[in-house]
């Protein structure tokens, strides 16, 4: 008999009744140091009192009214981002998803309204991922998220990770745009390298394409920028964010300039949910904190402390872990003995961390994870690496 909760995960048989912090309570008691953040979500940890605060305020006031009428706290939040970046618009989802749809219409439009319907291809990566929504399988095009659901949306070349001659080969007058993440997170925590992304741009620029980045995990500080395209000192057209956003609560958005979203007028696009007074009374609590400088250089700080041991780490334990990879609290290990022995593993020694393609565990901590947490990450991913080996 199927399950009242329709079993498309495979769950730990975990529960988790309380958090704080970098910490999670379970339901027996325990205390696990949460390395995943609810998949680089929690960027501020559980139970921030400044989001808590947020949003208790907004929700003894208002939770929703719809996009029917003007909404003052997703007008300050949009207005924050758009100082914050290089955006002059934005548009608010539910999450990733959702935003990764908008982007693909709003591409699509843009060239539409110029006259150019031909143009709709959109080019995407391998090991990319933009969510389980059509547009966003179609766009990954991997058989691991498309066996049994074709037939899929059409108009996504897909290239090899950076293959320069095969991007440019596959530049024709039907390419609308290039879309990519700059660290790519569920492809094993693979960051573009700053002068391929400016090369994109470039690319971009040459042949009237737009840029679409996807942010969804590595933005909103996680790198140790607001947004991991900074880096690289360029700017997308369109700009796909979600996760972080929120800190917890479910909260995405579309960012762009005015040029690239010139074709989305009144009744093009909509969200019933999206924007709404809640989200955005905690997206804001989640601005004011992550793009404060001061916060983003703690945030560069703690990740050249945790990559430094996580370098020791994989000293001491060769016959588990290979490299360390990734940016800023956005870190990747890539394991000798198959990631999941090593996840669960570490859920035996209370920490936890999340799997990825390439054979990578991904550690994504809280942003404001103290140095005495990394310090008990390292020596709890060693005891779990040492039951491995013992094993």
């Amino acid at each position: 008999m199927i399950p009242s909760v329709l079993p498309t995960y495979n769950r730990a048989p975990l529960s988790f009744v309380k958090g704080e912090g970098s910490w999670l309570t379970e339901a027996d008691g325990r205390r696990f140091l949460d390395l995943g953040a609810g998949i680089a979500v929690n960027a501020l940890g559980h139970a921030h009192p400044d989001l808590v605060a947020a949003l208790t305020d907004q929700a003894q006031n208002l939770w929703h009214v719809s996009n029917l009428y003007q909404i003052p706290q997703q007008q300050a939040l949009a207005d924050k981002l758009v100082a914050a970046t290089f955006a002059d618009t934005v548009f608010f989802t539910n999450s990733g998803t959702e935003a990764c749809e908008l982007a693909v219409k709003m591409a699509r439009k843009y060239n539409h309204d110029r006259d150019q319907p031909n143009r709709t291809d959109i080019i995407t990566f391998s090991g990319s991922f933009h969510g389980r929504s059509s547009a966003g399988i179609a766009a990954a095009g991997s058989e691991k998220m498309t066996h049994g659901f074709g037939p899929l949306l059409p108009g996504f070349i897909h290239l090899p990770w950076n293959d320069h001659d095969a991007l440019k080969a596959a530049i024709t007058d039907t390419t609308a745009a290039i879309m990519i993440e700059p660290v790519q997170g569920e492809g094993g925590i693979r960051p573009l390298p700053d002068h391929c992304l400016k090369g994109l741009r470039d690319l971009c620029d040459e042949h009237d394409l737009l840029l679409i980045l996807d942010e969804v995990q590595c933005g909103m500080g996680r790198t140790g920028k607001l947004f991991a395209h900074e880096w690289a000192g360029i700017e997308p057209d369109i700009m796909m964010v979600a996760k972080g956003i929120g800190g917890g609560f479910p909260l995405g958005a579309v960012l762009a300039t005015e040029n690239a979203a010139s074709g989305m007028t009144a009744g093009t696009h909509g969200s019933t949910y999206g924007g709404n007074p809640l989200g955005c009374a905690v997206g804001k609590a989640v601005m004011d904190h992550v793009s404060d400088p001061k916060f983003l250089e703690n945030v560069n700080r703690k990740a050249g402390l945790f990559r430094q041991k996580l370098e020791g780490l994989i000293a001491a334990h060769p016959d588990t872990f290979s490299e360390v990879r990734g940016t800023g609290l956005m870190l990747g290990l890539q394991c000798v003995t198959p990631n999941i022995d090593m996840v669960n593993a570490g859920y035996d020694n209370l920490v936890i961390t999340v799997p990825a393609a390439d054979n990578v565990i991904r550690l994504l901590p809280t942003l404001n994870i103290t140095e005495a947490d990394i310090t008990t990450a390292i020596s709890r991913l060693d005891k779990a690496a040492s039951q491995i080996e013992s094993s």
